[in-house]
């Protein structure tokens, strides 16, 4: 007899749900599918694939359950690091300028102090900044001096040419070579404790571009998020609030795969965006490429794949 059978009328919403939502973890381990897990010819990617078979979903979600946030801010500032980034050669200030003048995103005069003067300035994102925050964090992940960058996945399969990744090769805004700046200025120091926090939540830290996790910051989206972790470590965030940002930041950099998220976890749970775990939210089975691939498919297998398209960051510059 099965759960449902010996469950009351009462019960039968609340267990179906909690079913399927086992059901899906299922998926995270029986079907394979066929993902590329780098940017690079030959990159291999450290996860594993997903599989299983689901059931069909019991709860349509309102729209206010899968609205995500419209800012989220954090304790941490941005410092000196733009002025950093300016003297260490990993920006040419014109040339990165132009990107957002080309873009028809011109720079605010805020994100220009930052960017030149820095400041005791609250780190914030929301829509209008994601794309600004992005190319920063990607700028200052790519040149920090860190041991994730030196003996880390990047390095192990690198082969000794290490331009050959999207986050590498890809950042041509700089007035030095990527070999040049690749970990090659101290912006931050990390006392040991500080560096244990940010490997901890770096390997944990997934991204549906890419089957890697932040520590394997072979994109630019993965190169910023290590950047931004490796500024909290600095300023004594603790690992919750690591994985709290990664998981806001993330809503902005992938607003539409969040979005899709969120309606699996309101269809199986009855979790709006803010209840849903934060590891949950950024880990290897629901958020790396494999594993938003599988909540891709079980939306569409229950028709819940209505929300359009709401834009995003690239994977260039």
């Amino acid at each position: 007899m099965t759960i449902l059978d010996q469950a009351d009328s009462v019960n039968r919403g609340v267990i179906a749900r909690r079913s399927r939502f086992r059901s899906f973890a299922l998926l995270l381990t029986a079907i394979t599918f066929s993902l590329i897990g780098g940017y690079a010819v030959g990159v291999r990617s450290e996860t594993g694939s997903v599989s299983g078979q689901i059931e069909p979903a019991v709860a349509q979600p309102a729209e206010a359950a899968i609205r995500l946030p419209e800012q989220y801010t954090l304790a941490t500032t941005f410092g000196d690091i733009g002025p950093q980034l300016l003297d260490a050669g990993a920006i040419d200030f014109d040339r990165f300028v132009q990107i957002y003048d080309r873009a028809g995103q011109p720079l605010s005069d805020e994100h220009l102090r930052i960017l030149s003067e820095g400041g005791d300035i609250p780190i914030g994102i929301d829509k209008e900044s994601a794309y600004f925050l992005l190319n920063l964090f990607w700028a200052f992940g790519l040149t920090n001096q860190n041991l994730i960058l030196e003996e880390g996945p990047l390095a192990q399969y690198s082969e000794g040419r290490i331009d050959v990744f999207a986050s590498t090769g890809g950042w041509t805004v700089g007035s030095l070579p990527i070999d040049e700046l690749y970990s090659s200025v101290p912006l931050v120091r990390l006392t040991s404790q500080q560096q244990a926090r940010l490997e901890e939540v770096a390997y944990a830290v997934f991204r549906p571009c890419c089957n890697n996790h932040t520590a394997f910051a072979d994109c630019n989206h993965g190169m910023a998020m290590l950047g931004l972790l490796e500024l909290m470590a600095a300023q004594d965030a603790t690992v919750d609030e690591m994985f709290e940002a990664a998981k806001h930041f993330n809503a902005f950099w992938f607003p539409q795969q969040t979005a899709e998220l969120a309606t699996f976890f309101y269809a199986t749970q009855g979790w709006d965006f803010a209840e849903i775990d934060t590891r949950e939210a950024v880990g290897r089975n629901y958020f790396s490429s494999a594993g938003y691939q599988a909540v891709h498919q079980w939306l569409g297998a229950n028709n819940l794949l209505e929300q359009p398209p709401r834009g995003g960051t690239s994977c260039g510059v």
